[in-house]
């Protein structure tokens, strides 16, 4: 490939890169997270996932069967603060176009998102996988495959749901790594945590059943093809709510009056406020 065909596919790449992180229009997040909530239960080594509302988010929603399209890790206060004196990046994430980059907490406060933690990972750990992280910042990714771009501009194939997933191994190029959670899933690799259930038929001992899953979980893991899905679904990660780790109690939330609250509606139907939680 001549330099000037490579510089052209470069840009071209690029320029294609920036269509797919566009933001959709409609997005309303069911419970936007509030940074200070989050700052307070995150551990470092932390992952936060995010249901996001660019272009290529709503191709990854799709193709992984998933709320979430995206991910990073949380480093607490591992990054120096900028000397603008904005916002402290905590979070590490890998972006299209951008390669890895660090972002504050505030980055996605409009957003829904999900904490996921490692259990029973070590403080030693813990650092090794920050550090690696920290390490990979400023790293950009080819842009040039051109072909592993353009499937994302269609956000819903029709293709069955067992192949979906395969899509996003289609190419494998550096912007398939851009869009995926390898990075993190490789810094958890460094200190061999696991993510998904290893394959084994010994009694007592974690199995894929089905066939399908058994020949996706090796794809997975053959390929480091890793999705936020599998953050979430798997069996040594916890899920974190913050509104629960601060000691909810159901009994201070303060109901609507129905019979204040209920307006007039079609047959069968009826309208009520949401509880609110007092101070």
């Amino acid at each position: 490939m001549s330099e000037q065909t490579s510089t052209m596919l470069d840009r071209l790449g690029r320029f294609l890169a920036r269509r797919l992180q566009s933001e959709s229009s409609g997005y309303q997040p069911y419970t936007p997270s509030d940074p200070q909530i989050l700052h307070r239960t995150l551990h470092p080594g932390d992952i936060l996932l995010i249901e996001g509302n660019q272009r290529i988010s709503a191709a990854i929603k799709y193709l992984t069967q998933s709320t979430w399209s995206h991910a990073a890790l949380y480093v607490g206060d591992a990054l120096p603060e900028p000397e603008d004196g904005s916002d402290r990046p905590r979070l590490i994430e890998v972006n299209l176009g951008e390669g890895c980059i660090g972002v504050p907490l505030s980055k996605y406060r409009t957003y829904n998102t999900r904490i996921c933690r490692a259990s029973g990972l070590t403080p030693d750990d813990r650092e090794v996988i920050v550090n690696f992280m920290i390490s990979k910042i400023g790293s950009r990714y080819d842009m040039r495959n051109i072909f592993d771009l353009l499937r994302y501009f269609m956000p819903t194939p029709p293709v069955p749901v067992r192949w979906r997933r395969r899509m996003i191994a289609l190419g494998s190029g550096d912007p398939t790594r851009a869009i995926c959670s390898s990075l993190i899933a490789e810094a958890f690799q460094k200190v061999r945590y696991p993510i998904l259930p290893e394959i084994t038929d010994a009694p007592g001992r974690t199995a894929a059943h089905s066939s399908y899953s058994r020949r996706e979980i090796l794809h997975i893991r053959h390929h480091t093809l890793y999705t936020p899905r599998d953050f979430d679904l798997s069996p040594y990660f916890e899920i974190v709510k913050p509104t629960l780790v601060y000691g909810f109690d159901y009994k201070r939330l303060v109901w609507a009056h129905e019979p204040d609250q209920t307006q007039e509606t079609g047959p069968g139907e009826t309208t009520a406020e949401a509880p609110k939680e007092t101070g």
